[in-house]
């Protein structure tokens, strides 16, 4: 189920390429938990909810192998990298794990690279609405969709910032 909100006080017009990139992101992607697209920094923030605080030495060795398998795949497919952030927020029992990625230099198929090395690492503890084995059949559309809307951002540039969320088996879109 999909649902789009605004924040307070916003009058703006959603941008649909930006609603359906964040959208197809998180139906695709079920590790992700949350998303968002910061416009200044013409960057998505990819975040990894896990049910349980990793120790620093082993947020910065994931961190270090997420970085240097990014680089790899960049090498591979012939790209330049780009920006690339890591942090990690923890709130009791539960940590956020954040990526951060420049739009220009991203694909459809890092993403889905950064999603499967992230249930590599953390498995279980990673929180997902769905079990692996799951797979819708317009999640190939979807992914069609991440690749399009990805490269027309490549060549223009969304003037809002949007938060996509999952929640309770739904995803939500609020655009700033």
């Amino acid at each position: 189920m999909f649902a789009l909100g605004r924040f307070m006080g916003s009058a703006k017009k959603p941008n649909k390429d930006g609603i359906n990139l964040l959208v197809s992101i998180l139906v695709c992607y079920p590790e992700i938990g949350m998303v968002s697209y910061e416009p200044e920094k013409e960057a998505l923030y990819f975040s990894f909810t896990l049910q349980k605080v990793p120790p620093r030495q082993e947020f910065e060795e994931t961190a270090a192998f997420l970085e240097e398998s990014i680089l790899t795949y960049h090498d591979l497919e012939g790209l330049i990298p780009g920006e690339i952030d890591f942090t990690l927020e923890g709130q009791g029992n539960t940590a956020f794990f954040r990526v951060l990625r420049d739009v220009r230099t991203l694909s459809r198929g890092e993403i889905a690279l950064l999603a499967d090395l992230m249930y590599e690492r953390f498995g279980d503890a990673l929180v997902s609405d769905q079990t692996r084995d799951t797979y819708e059949e317009d999640n190939f559309m979807r992914e069609e969709a991440i690749d399009h809307i990805i490269g027309s951002l490549k060549g223009s540039r969304m003037a809002d910032r949007m938060i996509g969320i999952r929640e309770e088996g739904r995803v939500m879109v609020f655009n700033k």
